[in-house]
């Protein structure tokens, strides 16, 4: 989304509070050093995106997560790795991203173009920054219509907040130190459409996706699986095929072909140049949705 404006992150905890500093790790506000995730209550409050360890009027109570190399917690770790004053003082924005599952089960993961300056070549959900004076559902689903081309209508899908993603790119500080700071807000969008009837729709931005798929859930939840950072991978679905059907963009044109399906099983490189994937707080919101599921009863724990 273009445009200087945004939303920026505040956080309240102990009764105290201020804008979330970019390169302090806004996570580490609310847990244990040697932890990575903590329970926080959220919401727009003012034209700000507030954190805080108490509810508030008009707050939603979700889960906030960092990945365990997030570079935030290391340069706390590592002081003598200092910022430059000028990106001390950018702040940390608000951001939003939607997971479109269709009625057919499927979820709409697209390619990052690798042209974009953040995550090139990185498969994610539609998303984009919040400005000011917007809504998170109506930047979720701006950002879905401007990627995709697809137009959802009031009363054919509903919505519910699955989690917060403390996002900083560079992923990792060999890779650099941080240039963009984010808390990702992830939105379900259950549609009443299947992915065959969304798929006679989609239009999407070639300098945005250079690649989008409607991947199932033995594939999502094998993705889910393989947590970046982790020491061991989880436990996903042993029988999946060996590609994936995606559709990929190029000079104004589409087609459908095969992608192996290790590719999106990926997992972030501790060092080195990253290789195409999917992006970790994408796993973490898929985890939240399969736990989701599980819970109706829809997938085998």
């Amino acid at each position: 989304m273009a445009g200087l404006a945004r939303v920026l992150v505040h956080v309240r905890c102990g009764g105290a509070g201020g804008p979330a500093r970019f390169g302090q790790s806004v996570t580490g506000a609310f847990c244990p050093a040697h932890e990575d995730a903590a329970v926080v209550s959220c919401g727009l409050d003012r034209g700000r995106f507030l954190l805080s360890d108490v509810a508030f009027p008009g707050s939603t109570t979700a889960l906030l997560k960092r990945p365990s190399f997030c570079p935030a917690k290391r340069l706390g770790e590592q002081p003598e790795l200092a910022l430059p004053a000028e990106l001390r003082g950018r702040g940390v924005a608000a951001g939003v991203a939607v997971l479109l599952q269709t009625s057919t089960g499927r979820i709409l993961l697209t390619r990052r173009a690798g042209t974009l300056s953040i995550f090139p070549n990185v498969w994610v959900p539609p998303g984009g920054h919040v400005e000011p004076d917007e809504e998170l559902l109506d930047v979720g689903l701006q950002e879905l219509e401007e990627e995709t081309g697809l137009h959802l209508e009031v009363g054919t899908f509903s919505w519910r907040m699955l989690g917060l993603w403390e996002s900083i790119y560079p992923p990792m500080l060999s890779q650099g130190l941080p240039r963009r700071h984010h808390i990702v807000t992830y939105l379900l969008l259950l549609s009443t459409e299947s992915h065959e009837q969304l798929e006679a729709r989609m239009c999407p931005s070639e300098s945005e996706v250079s690649a989008y798929a409607w991947l199932e859930p033995p594939v999502l939840e094998a993705i889910a699986a393989t947590e970046d950072g982790a020491e061991s991978l989880g436990n996903g679905p042993s029988a999946l095929p060996a590609t994936i059907g995606i559709t990929e963009l190029s000079n104004g044109s589409s087609s459908t072909t095969q992608l192996p399906t290790s590719t999106f099983l990926n997992t972030a490189p501790a060092k080195g140049e990253d290789v195409e994937r999917v992006s970790t707080g994408t796993k973490f919101a898929l985890q939240l949705w399969l736990e989701s599921l599980r819970e109706q009863g829809r997938v085998q724990p």
